[in-house]
């Protein structure tokens, strides 16, 4: 029998949220964000979810060849562009669309000699300070754009910082918008600037294309709970009980036993562990569901195994079923436990772990 750890992928709940973006943004087009194969939820099934998507935007060049051999026909976008000259080649060779955000990348442009031409998205760096040119200089980057003859068409970007906060005292939207409009003012083509945080919280920033990222797998950024934004969980992340250790107070649960039990506890050890992308560093408390009642995971996540108290589910044994997140454990309250992200559960979920594909998505809180 295979071990009970088990990652679902439901494509109805991949389709219900990539609607609630489009909904959000009626004027624009979609960019389907799935870098790190598809947040953890695989290419394919994206490739089936995601059909109503206007393009599909990555990070990674061999996966965009990917969706093209899985039968992906519309637009790709390399976020982060090409590294180096042969991924020139291979964006021609398959119809890739690609960011430039540096110098380095235009010289690489002017030197490529193709017959077929190449649609580019210039990056502007608004504050975020990781990719993109500064306000200033992106009119000239985008002249020396223009100039190369193997250049299509040139559309512009930006990545917003904060965008789930009405406001930020460091570095506002508004305050990347304003920059935004300062350097590509007169420029023609089409602008692209919203991630999922914007997408559902700033319609003013929705642009030409908008670009949901963990919105589409039932996350959120921060702010409101998914559930409050309409989104459905995409991925539940189940196992069983495989063991039962009836303990006494004064007992240790664990590595370093860290956990010590203060009154007599009923413990459940969970098929899921670091090495299946559970977060080792998720400290006892984390949530965890065991037969449908919300408890708490104790003591230190081991490789292969988790203990949960089941002091309160006194019907719960060996074979009980358990969620880890997903349709009634919303991932970002285990997230938010962790101290992480839900974009980090998602992508971390091991090879390992048996990945099932579900058609019909169930409504109701994550």
């Amino acid at each position: 029998m295979p071990r009970p750890l088990v990652a679902t992928i439901n494509i109805a709940a991949l389709q219900h949220n990539l609607a609630v973006a489009k909904r959000n943004a009626p004027f624009a087009k979609v960019w389907a964000i799935v870098k790190a194969n598809a947040y953890g939820h695989g290419l394919a099934q994206a490739v089936r979810a995601f059909a109503a998507a206007d393009g599909m935007g990555l990070i990674e060049p061999d996966a965009a060849v990917r969706l093209r051999e899985l039968g992906w026909s519309k637009p790709i976008l390399l976020l982060e562009g090409f590294f180096d000259a042969e991924d020139v080649k291979l964006l021609a060779q398959y119809d890739v669309q690609t960011a430039v955000h540096c110098n380095e990348q235009i010289a690489i442009l002017e030197q490529a000699k193709l017959q077929t031409k190449i649609d580019v998205h210039l990056k502007m760096n608004t504050g975020m300070n990781r990719l993109g040119f500064k306000p200033d200089a992106y009119r000239q980057a985008y002249a020396r754009l223009r100039a190369i003859g193997m250049v299509g068409n040139i559309g512009m970007m930006t990545h917003f910082a904060n965008a789930e906060y009405a406001q930020h005292p460091v570095l506002s939207l508004a305050e990347q918008l304003a920059r935004f409009q300062h350097g590509s003012g007169g420029l023609t083509g089409v602008r692209s600037l919203a991630n999922s945080a914007a997408d559902m919280l700033h319609a003013v920033a929705a642009g030409d294309w908008v670009r949901p990222g963990i919105m589409l797998y039932g996350g959120t950024p921060g702010g409101k709970s998914a559930a409050e934004f309409g989104l459905l969980p995409a991925m539940t992340l189940t196992s069983e009980i495989i063991g039962v250790q009836d303990i006494e107070a004064g007992d240790a649960v664990g590595y370093g036993s860290r956990f010590v039990a203060t009154q007599p506890m009923k413990i459940g050890v969970v098929a899921c562990g670091y090495a299946d992308g559970y977060p080792r560093h998720a400290p006892t408390g984390t949530p965890i569901l065991v037969d449908g009642v919300k408890t708490r995971m104790v003591g230190q996540v081991s490789m292969d195994m988790i203990t949960v108290d089941l002091s309160a589910i006194p019907g719960a044994g060996v074979g009980s079923p358990v969620v880890l997140w997903g349709k009634g454990m919303p991932i970002d309250e285990v997230a938010q436990a962790a101290g992480t992200v839900g974009y980090e559960l998602m992508c971390a979920v091991a090879p390992r772990v048996r990945v099932e594909v579900a058609e019909v998505a169930e409504m109701g809180e994550g």
